[in-house]
């Protein structure tokens, strides 16, 4: 046996989003080359081949800074989520953009070296014991080389292969690539930039892309806060089966407090298992026309609201009640005293 993986599954949404990309590529490039060469270049003039080189390279940043961005703003607003389902049609197209960045700066720069331009590449510059003059090319290499391997292992063929575990790890890679292309544009260009406008360019890109993240990991983090804290304020008691009309079963919350649950007609109500008079058992008291009698002293409370009957006063906190399945679950949180907290109906009609 054996699956079909076709290169690309293609679709309208598809043509619409390669479509915008190779525009927005083609428009950067176009401003960067020939619209505005004095704000985005050096002050001093340079030939046509390094200027097409940073054209690429500086698009292949702005690309990886978007793909970036795409992740956290997904998370933040699900509005973003189109840009997310084909972000790898941008990844594959990144990489093109940045090979050619490459080919112009090794074409040029060492095109004429007495030795192969590959190797030349390699070992012009060797200085890594110091900052300034550091062999930035080590860092593009590192990251160029990264890129190529997540482009050819983008298609689903590979995540079944490898496995999505090992595949999700692999491209995990992409934010190592990232620093590396940080450092790489640091420590070349910016070291000798007399006009500072791709500075800003630069810095604004990776500043975006850091608060972005953080930004939806906090987001994230608040909402794993929030479950959990559901999570554990909603406490099981029982099952329904379990229950008998007129009677409660009692839970010990983590607070100490005791809840009493009972089954009244069909319907479940929960109140504090103190009574106010003298802290009695009320959990142990039978429910008669919706008010349950304490054993110790006769005071009475309505199971729905936790308030005894005019003309007295007293009161005595309710508790939330919801089932999942036949399981009944209290809210550890407390109603203040007398707050009325409608009756939840049995799942099923179950109850003995």
């Amino acid at each position: 046996m054996s699956v079909k993986y076709i290169p690309v599954q293609w679709n309208p949404n598809k043509y619409i989003y390669d479509a915008v990309m190779l525009l927005g590529v083609g428009l950067f490039l176009y401003i960067f080359l020939y619209a505005a060469p004095g704000i985005l270049s050096h002050e001093r003039p340079i030939n046509p081949q390094v200027h097409n080189a940073r054209a690429f390279g500086a698009c292949a940043f702005m690309m990886l800074t978007v793909i970036l961005c795409i992740g956290p703003l997904a998370r933040l607003d699900p509005r973003f989520l189109p840009l997310l389902y084909n972000r790898r049609h941008f990844g594959v197209m990144t990489v093109f953009v940045a090979m050619t960045h490459a080919g112009y700066i090794v074409d040029w720069y060492f095109a004429f070296s007495s030795s192969n331009k590959y190797e030349a590449l390699l070992f012009a510059n060797t200085s890594y014991g110091q900052l300034a003059g550091f062999p930035f090319e080590a860092f593009g290499i590192f990251a160029l080389f990264t890129l190529i391997l997540l482009a050819a292992t983008s298609h689903d063929f590979w995540m079944k292969f490898l496995s999505p575990p090992v595949w999700k790890r692999i491209h995990y890679l992409i934010y190592p690539a990232y620093l590396s292309v940080v450092a790489h544009v640091s420590l070349g260009i910016l070291q000798d930039q007399q006009n500072h406008a791709f500075t800003v360019i630069f810095i604004g890109g990776a500043a975006a892309v850091g608060v972005l993240h953080l930004m939806a990991a906090l987001k994230e983090r608040r909402a794993d806060r929030a479950l959990a804290a559901e999570a554990a304020e909603w406490v099981p008691v029982c099952d329904v089966s379990e229950m008998k009309d007129g009677f409660a079963k009692i839970k010990l919350l983590a607070n100490g407090e005791r809840v009493a649950v009972y089954l009244n007609d069909g319907k479940l109500s929960a109140i504090s298992n103190a009574c106010a008079h003298q802290n009695g058992p009320l959990g142990e008291g039978r429910i008669i026309d919706c008010l349950v009698t304490c054993p110790w002293h006769g005071f009475q409370y309505d199971v729905t609201s936790g308030r005894s009957p005019a003309p007295f006063t007293e009161k005595i906190p309710t508790y939330n009640l919801k089932t999942e399945g036949t399981r009944v679950l209290v809210d550890a949180r407390a109603n203040r005293p007398g707050t009325y907290v409608e009756p939840v109906p049995v799942p099923g009609g179950v109850a003995s």
